[in-house]
């Protein structure tokens, strides 16, 4: 079986990261939490006046670098290779990738190590991919394909609306992806 993984969000905790810069670049304004976040891109949680200050958060240097690690992320992929998986990461930089792109593959070599370069995919569409599931925390993801895997959820506050998929989380992987046992 051949598992395409999502990066922000999933494995690399976005919300957190994205919360902690936020704190000390603008102290003395708001941020939402991600408890409280409705939307999956994070611009859309900030009114018009303040999007400038959230595209400057994650287009700033080192931002996709040092985002924290999700728990139980890394255990739940070397799992999923020990069962005999193809286990692929999979993510869309940003459009602006100046920094993006090196600091996705640092982190993965950081955070996952040396081995999962060689299994980092970046693409603007995902749906040219072919895998049998796709986890990834974006409830919507359309493309130039029709998708060959199965979208499955990774839980997060923005996309429980969408009762459509299948969840999971790195706590209930293994009940998701293998119902039957593994």
């Amino acid at each position: 079986m051949r598992i395409l993984v999502d990066m922000d969000g999933v494995l690399a905790d976005f919300e957190r990261g994205f919360e902690e810069a936020w704190r000390a670049a603008y102290p003395d304004l708001p941020v939402v939490p991600a408890a409280q976040r409705r939307h999956p891109l994070v611009q859309d949680e900030y009114p018009p006046e303040l999007r400038a200050h959230v595209h400057a958060i994650f287009h700033a240097p080192g931002f996709f670098r040092t985002l924290p690690p999700v728990p139980g992320g890394r255990a739940a992929l070397e799992a999923l290779l020990a069962l005999g998986c193809d286990v692929r990461l999979c993510t869309t930089p940003l459009l602006d990738y100046r920094h993006c792109v090196i600091e996705k593959y640092e982190w993965v070599e950081r955070e996952l190590g040396p081995a999962w370069l060689d299994r980092l995919i970046l693409t603007r569409d995902k749906t040219i991919i072919r895998a049998d599931v796709l986890i990834d925390d974006r409830p919507q993801l359309n493309g130039a394909d029709t998708p060959t895997w199965e979208h499955i959820l990774y839980d997060q506050p923005y996309n429980r609306a969408d009762q459509g998929k299948r969840r999971l989380t790195w706590q209930t992987w293994r009940a998701v992806l293998f119902p039957d046992g593994a």
